[in-house]
């Protein structure tokens, strides 16, 4: 008897799942939060099969390698009980007690109820199961010891669900939510403490990530988007075009890619006005005039002029206009404006490829054509004659970035 009713409990549990997995509308609902919590571009490799994992992040201690999402049952998560699930995402604990890494944002997944969670499960287990095998992790003693998470979560992990702002508007609270919970925009526009938790206190100020900048995003009007009228918030948003303030490159990129542009633009508008209603962080990387430095140049910037003039002319202009396109304008952009030319020369090496942008409007990468004291001329004088840093971009600087953009 005991038997038959472990049998028939085990029978029910798994009807019950193929049930949940089929009912279209929780499906549906399961895609769109996992586009806004951007799962794919971390859990894909380029070129790669959708949730497959494989994906590389370079960390202070290490290199860590996304797990297979899909619901294949020997190497992805389609053994995978609701708890488990769950947990991973609330807690930062899966399956088997597997401590996870800050690199996967439980931090900010915790804020999301057990309903949405579960969606998502129901979404990811209506794919077809992919099998492939994780890459081991490359992690240093003693961060390779996953236990020490353990500490680690009891410190900077706050198991808790989003409690709306009875002070603010419905619209405020549903942005606070997408931007805090399964958006989680400050695991890479927030600085990080010694210990790699994110600095609450400086939430949304901006930080490091590779070698791009992901930078101030808080309402700040000089520093962050306090200034931006709402109709170019959302649209850069949307489609990662905001002529005269900013156009989405490498990471934000893919962002926008894989997550922004797929939400509604109730939701666009939502996390718009959160963003400027977000406690304002009085620093980073403010952005600059539109008044091009056209004076007599310095011996030095020969050379760089000469690049521009030769390989970007035809879609920047010297005043900083585009030249077939609004998306080509330099003048405003913040990147122009900071001295350690982070995402110009990023830019230069990999190129400039918005899904949303037309094929006339995508940049190609330099990293093969040209050397590192050719990038860095051209990128001191971009950056001295559409910002105001005065910068001085060296050699040493491109191979740096070169070097971090081939892991």
């Amino acid at each position: 008897m005991t038997f038959i009713k472990v049998a028939l409990a085990a029978t029910l549990a798994v009807l019950g799942a193929s049930a949940q997995a089929a009912d279209p509308q929780l499906i549906a609902k399961g895609e769109y939060l996992t586009r806004a919590a951007d799962c794919e571009a971390c859990h894909t490799t380029p070129g790669g099969k959708p949730f497959t994992g494989g994906l590389a992040f370079q960390l202070p201690f290490g290199t860590l390698y996304s797990p297979n999402i899909t619901p294949d049952t020997a190497t992805g998560i389609g053994g995978w009980s609701d708890d488990d699930f769950v947990s991973a995402l609330q807690k930062g604990v899966g399956k088997d007690g597997k401590h996870y890494y800050p690199a996967f944002p439980y931090t900010s997944y915790t804020l999301m109820p057990r309903e949405d969670i579960l969606a998502i499960k129901a979404y990811l287990f209506s794919l077809t199961p992919v099998n492939q095998v994780a890459k081991d992790n490359a992690i240093s003693f003693p961060f390779n010891q996953r236990w020490g998470m353990a500490m680690w979560n009891m410190m900077f992990a706050d198991d808790r669900r989003f409690a709306p702002d009875p002070a603010q508007s419905a619209e405020w609270n549903r942005g606070a939510y997408l931007v805090q919970g399964p958006g989680h925009c400050g695991e890479c526009h927030s600085p990080r403490n010694l210990f790699q938790a994110v600095d609450s206190d400086k939430s949304l100020a901006g930080a490091a990530i590779g070698n791009w900048q992901a930078y101030n995003i808080s309402s700040d009007k000089r520093f962050g988007v306090g200034s931006w009228p709402q109709d170019v918030l959302t649209t850069y948003l949307a489609t990662g075009e905001a002529p005269g303030y900013a156009m989405a490159g490498g990471p934000m990129s893919d962002v926008v890619e894989h997550s922004l542009r797929f939400l509604t633009p109730a939701d666009i508008k939502a996390v718009a006005v959160y963003l400027q209603g977000s406690p304002a962080r009085a620093e980073g990387i403010p952005r600059p005039a539109t008044v091009v430095n056209d004076g007599p140049l310095p011996p030095g910037d020969g050379l760089g002029r000469k690049l521009f003039v030769d390989a970007c002319a035809g879609c920047h202009r010297l005043d900083g206009q585009g030249n077939q396109t609004g998306v080509a304008t330099l003048t405003g952009l913040k990147s122009l404006n900071d001295p350690s030319g982070s995402n110009v020369i990023a830019a230069l090496l990999a190129g400039h490829y918005p899904y949303s942008f037309g094929s006339q409007q995508k940049m190609p990468g330099f990293a093969q054509g040209y050397s590192d004291k050719e990038l860095a001329a051209v990128s001191t004088f971009v950056l001295r004659r559409f910002g105001e840093s005065d910068a001085r971009i060296s050699a040493q600087q491109v191979a740096r970035s070169r070097a971090s953009a081939l892991h």
